[in-house]
């Protein structure tokens, strides 16, 4: 999706209202349980943050007020103009504080569309309010903070849709199920890129000059439990190149990715995890790599490989390979390719997708969820399992190590 521009509320600055995060523990006053939202119900939505993607919410939403009686009834943002400026698009009542949006009475669920660092703790009190919750992706900043709030779902029952909408195109579930069906034999490997090329540095946004921390923003609350810091405008509005509030490339693209491979191949969490990657091209003082690439290995016994960078968009095949057969995805579905020494054994196939990666789709399906317990197509188990995949992957950069995951004591471990 093509960012805005600051003036209308960007996609990589951060929006939520709010204020620390020890402090927020003990303002919400946690209910019981979700409110019961029959099937006529209006569904009333908070939204928290206002930047580009947020916008693509407010969107989303607002073409489904019709089909899908729902309504957004608040928005928030640490930023003024983009608070006001969402206020005025959705009619929602504006909030610079999220817990205080939180707390009202008539609100369904909350869309979370904030810098990652802000996702656990938004969603953990959310969850406390009774509120279900669309979180963008990936799940959470960490590894820890993802396996707490897959607890904390399970625990308060919430309904908990993670923002990886490309589960909302049917691809991945029907190759799931001819891959089960043995339509390709076992699956050995599979691999995927995303890649880009910018043409003078990567995620880097121009600040608004308007912006005056104190006056008309709240730097205090966009640091959050991150590291203090003087203000710094690169920070707010170009966030993705720092380690501080964001994963990056595995965080913000591979998760797109390998949700696809996962959901394909019904795959958990990886056992063992590599990555390599460093600033090639690009020095303009990110802190995340420009190019980045991962080998996983699976306990269910096959690799995946992640490639991308931000310097050539020259895709590489994206393929499931088997013994008999290789499954190979486009933008119109995916076809069965079978292997030549097993030819007449696997049959050609070929699958003009449903759905797609669209943010509407995936918050119709939260709607059905919450209503009538429709499965979601992005629950918080499998969220977690992407997101902690490309963290692991983030981690085994940063410490230039290989990594695996204890599966029984949910933890890294040194391999």
């Amino acid at each position: 999706m093509q960012d805005s521009k600051s003036s209308t509320v960007s996609r990589r600055t951060f929006i939520a209202g709010a204020a620390a995060a020890g402090a927020a523990k003990s303002v919400l006053t946690a209910k019981s349980s979700a409110r019961i939202v029959g099937a006529n119900d209006r569904l009333h939505v908070g939204v928290i943050g206002a930047g580009g993607n947020a916008n693509g919410h407010m969107r989303a939403l607002k073409r489904l007020a019709g089909p899908d009686n729902v309504e957004i009834t608040a928005v928030c943002d640490i930023y003024d103009p983009r608070r006001e400026a969402a206020a005025e698009f959705t009619g929602g009542e504006p909030y610079r504080d999220y817990r205080r949006l939180l707390e009202r009475p008539e609100l369904d669920y909350v869309t979370i569309s904030v810098p990652e660092h802000w996702h656990a703790r938004m969603t953990l009190d959310a969850a406390d309010a009774g509120l279900h919750v669309y979180v963008e992706k990936p799940l959470t900043y960490s590894i820890d903070e993802g396996l707490t709030v897959v607890k904390k779902v399970r625990e308060t029952g919430i309904t908990l849709q993670c923002g990886i909408q490309g589960m909302s195109d049917d691809s991945y579930e029907t190759a799931a199920q001819l891959i089960k069906d043995g339509a390709i034999g076992t699956v050995v490997m599979a691999h995927i890129d995303y890649s880009r090329n910018h043409r003078e540095e990567f995620w880097l946004r121009e600040p608004d000059p308007d912006a005056k921390p104190g006056v008309n923003l709240d730097w205090s609350a966009y640091l959050g439990k991150a590291r203090k810091r003087p203000w710094d405008p690169d920070r707010f509005f170009s966030w993705r190149r720092y380690w501080d509030y964001s994963g990056g490339i595995a965080t913000d693209l591979f998760v797109h990715r390998l949700a696809r491979i996962v959901r394909a191949c019904s795959l958990s969490a990886p056992s063992r995890v590599v990555a390599t990657g460093g600033n090639y091209f690009f020095r303009d003082g990110a802190e995340v790599p420009d190019t980045f690439n991962a080998l996983l290995e699976y306990p269910e016994g096959m690799n995946v490989l992640l490639v991308s960078t931000m310097a050539n968009q020259t895709k590489i095949r994206h393929v499931i390979r088997g013994k008999k057969g290789t499954i190979e995805f486009s933008r119109d579905g995916f076809h069965i390719e079978p292997e030549a020494i097993h030819e007449g054994e696997v049959q050609p196939h070929i699958h003009k997708k449903g759905g797609r990666e669209d943010m509407a789709l995936h918050h119709h399906n939260l709607h059905n969820a919450i209503r009538d317990g429709e499965p979601l197509k992005c629950d918080a188990q499998f969220a977690f399992n992407v997101s902690m995949a490309c963290q692991l992957a983030v981690e085994s950069f940063r410490r230039r190590k290989s990594l695996g995951w204890d599966a029984r004591r949910q933890r890294i471990v040194k391999t």
